[in-house]
């Protein structure tokens, strides 16, 4: 079975700096959690802001706690804010309900995991996570 190693992990952060550097993106942030929402690597970019592991790190948290990418997480917020906000205080608060937590899936369709990305547009963002993902043969949910 496919999982999140720690070299994929590397990879999956340089393949989204170079992307968002491509792009024209602000300095980034990515983290990359295991099926169990444990943190398997983290690197910010020079000049990103000092508080971007917080928010790559809820973002993430947010897509494999829940099962649901961040882009599902928003659309849930916005139509049943009540079970976002529930969830939120069962995760102490954890959780960042936008675009940029990107589940991660194997060819079968598992979650292996979610990479958080922050520091330009949350749709930006979406966009880094998914070509690190792509780049070691995953699959991204956004």
């Amino acid at each position: 079975m496919a999982q999140l190693s720690l070299r994929r992990a590397r990879t999956i952060i340089r393949k989204a700096f170079e992307k968002g550097r491509e792009a024209g993106m602000k300095p980034l942030s990515v983290i990359v959690l295991d099926a169990g929402g444990n943190v398997q690597a983290f690197e910010r970019e020079d000049g990103a802001a000092p508080g971007r592991f917080q928010i790559a790190h809820g973002k993430a948290y947010g897509a494999v706690m829940l099962g649901m990418a961040g882009t599902a997480q928003m659309q849930r917020a916005e139509a049943q804010a009540y079970f976002i906000a529930a969830a939120n205080g069962a995760y102490g608060g954890q959780l960042i309900p936008v675009p940029g937590g990107v589940l991660v899936r194997d060819a079968k369709g598992r979650v292996l995991g979610a990479v958080g990305v922050t520091g330009d547009s949350s749709d930006n963002d979406a966009i880094a996570a998914t070509a690190g993902i792509e780049a070691v043969g995953l699959t991204a949910e956004i």
